[in-house]
């Protein structure tokens, strides 16, 4: 046995000891905690952006040694976790085991490949990563800044480590494919300034507290730049370096992640890591074209609703190009947000009995990488409700993005999508810390896309136009099953999904050009929000036929927010428990 992995199962084993006396639950909580407490240990980064401020001063170790650490962590947990018996725990605590069951087992399963060289994606990498992280936190003493300065100089060598990743994933065939890559290189040059005061990793020196005095305040500051002059920017320079002249001739020619070694394997793996349930490639994309044929019905009728004069390929064109569903600047397309978001908050209580406390805020994306980022995306709040969530909104091209789809794409995002369910999340009391944290894709991504279908019944769409955003909406996420098992299980080329996507989804070329390199570089993670939205569709069918005009629509959501994110199958389970409460 690995001494490492030696070394922890003595630990576990005397933990074991310790509580023998304890009740399953209690053994169970403890185990869930210690894991965590573990993890977020060994990723400083991670414990960062989840609010906690230990290891502030620290960064990542991604060698070799970190690596073997983890993996035995889970094995030996898992390990652990066999010995509760599961007959006697509560409801709350089988749900709590069945998830953690699963986060061991599927996140166990990951590491068992090289997925590790895959350090970005189109996206954002390590590289965007850090300074994303390092502006979320929270900066109010004289130590949190000079903690910031610790983890700023560390950063060469975590820098040096993603580098060395890279390299060994161009030896062993794990690149990224040469057709998503162009431009990428501008996610690196992006931090690159001379002047050190300029580059985005000193933003929080130009925001020292008042209190602090101004030789302290002087003092800080000059250091700042001198780490980013002789760390931080040479780092990024080093890896623009590093990227054009070694990784990108070293692209992979081919899109399919089956092209890499044992790449059919981890496909089909992450099909059922990112919908937490036992499905297919074939079975996914099969759903995926079902689908699209149903949501093509409904946008004929709205189609005929408008009385527009033409089917509705047509109406999707005059929808891409007529000026009128365009905003003439930044600033009035993220007023045009800020407006439904606000119109939306003032409906959330006749629909939601549970709300969060933590509220969130409207940012525009990241210059340096929002010509390659999706629409938008939502960053939670931290955990103890220091930092609000944000949901940044990407205002590159304005003409590639039309205000008929911010509705939905705000439902989505902000609330009640991922600020409500993940921040309802983050503040329920008697839940352990790692699934306060802990994301369930087809879960999240799922209850996002619903959410963008219960505005409907909130009255959030004032005419057709927005309706019809809506659907194309959810015709891009069912195309998602479509053109992802097609181009990573059944040799379709990035040309042919992108002209699928043109011809069904009704996105402009710019947004689907954008997605598909995403599929190409995130596989598998596109599935999870039609399977989660379909699952949480058909539970509150279920649940709506059995209960008839008993049915509360607050009651339904709380019961599948009240115990936070878990696996599809773990959420099936939970919800025919209450119905049976309920009758």
């Amino acid at each position: 046995m690995h001494l490492i992995k030696r070394v922890i199962l003595w630990s576990f084993t005397c933990f074991c000891l310790s509580v023998n006396a304890a009740t399953p639950e209690q053994k169970l909580r403890t185990l869930m905690d210690d894991y965590w407490e573990a993890e977020l240990a060994a990723s400083p980064l991670s414990a960062s952006l989840f609010g906690a401020t230990t290891n502030a001063d620290k960064i990542d170790d991604l060698s070799d040694a970190a690596f073997e650490q983890r993996k035995a962590r889970m094995d030996v947990a898992l390990s652990a976790l066999k010995t509760i018996p599961v007959a006697k725990l509560s409801e709350s605590g089988r749900i709590n085991y069945d998830a953690f069951e699963w986060i061991l087992t599927k996140e166990r399963r990951t590491l068992d490949f090289d997925w590790r060289y895959m350090t970005f994606d189109t996206l954002g990498g390590w590289q965007t990563r850090f300074p994303q992280i390092l502006l979320a936190g929270s900066y109010k003493t004289e130590t949190d800044y000079r903690n910031l300065l610790k983890r700023l100089a560390a950063f060469g060598k975590y820098a040096d480590q993603n580098m060395s990743l890279m390299q060994r994933g161009m030896e062993a065939g794990y690149t990224q494919p040469c057709e998503v890559l162009a431009g990428y290189e501008t996610s690196i040059a992006g931090y690159i300034n001379e002047d050190p005061s300029k580059t985005v990793f000193y933003m929080p020196f130009n925001q020292l507290p008042d209190r602090l005095e101004e030789s302290v305040k002087a003092e800080l500051q000059q250091q700042a730049q001198e780490v980013i002059a002789a760390v931080v920017t040479p780092a990024y320079q080093k890896y623009l370096n590093f990227y054009s002249q070694q990784y990108l001739p070293s692209c992979r020619k081919n899109i399919a992640l089956g092209s890499v070694p044992r790449g059919e394997k981890l496909y089909n793996h992450f099909v059922t890591y990112f919908t937490t349930l036992e499905t297919d490639a074939n079975t996914v994309h099969d759903l995926g074209l079902s689908e699209v044929a149903r949501i093509l019905e409904e946008m004929e009728k709205i189609a005929e609703n408008t009385g527009f004069n033409g089917d509705v390929m047509a109406l999707r064109e005059f929808l891409r190009t007529d000026l009128q569903f365009y905003a003439s600047d930044k600033e009035a397309y993220m007023r045009y947000v800020a407006r439904i978001t606000k119109n939306i908050d003032g409906v959330i209580p006749e629909f939601f009995a549970l709300v969060p406390r933590n509220p969130y805020g409207l940012k525009e994306v990241p210059a340096q990488i929002e010509a390659k980022a999706t629409t938008a995306y939502y960053q939670p709040g931290a955990v103890d409700g220091t930092r609000a969530g944000q949901y940044f909104v990407n205002t590159y091209d304005l003409p590639s993005r039309p205000l008929y789809e911010l509705p939905a794409l705000s439902l989505h995002e902000g609330v009640p999508g991922h600020h409500l369910q993940i921040s309802i999340q983050q503040e329920l009391e008697d839940m352990p810390n790692l699934r306060k944290t802990y994301y369930f894709h087809a879960f999240g991504e799922g209850w996002g896309l619903y959410s963008e279908l219960i505005g409907e019944e909130m009255g959030i769409y004032r005419d057709d136009y927005e309706r019809f955003g809506r659907l194309i909406y959810e015709m891009w996420r069912a195309c998602r099953l479509v053109v992802d098992t097609g181009m990573h299980a059944k040799g379709w080329s990035r040309q042919q999904a992108i002209d699928y996507m043109l011809a069904n989804s009704g996105l402009t070329e710019q947004n689907v050009i954008a997605e598909v390199d995403r599929y190409i570089t995130y596989p598998g993670q596109a599935l999870a929000y039609k399977l989660g939205e379909l699952k949480i569709r058909d539970l509150r069918k279920r649940a709506e036929d059995a209960l008839g005009d008993e049915f509360s629509v607050r009651e339904f959501h709380k019961a599948i927010l009240d115990q936070g994110s878990m696996p599809l199958t773990v959420l099936d389970a939970k919800i025919d428990r209450w119905i049976k409460a309920q009758l």
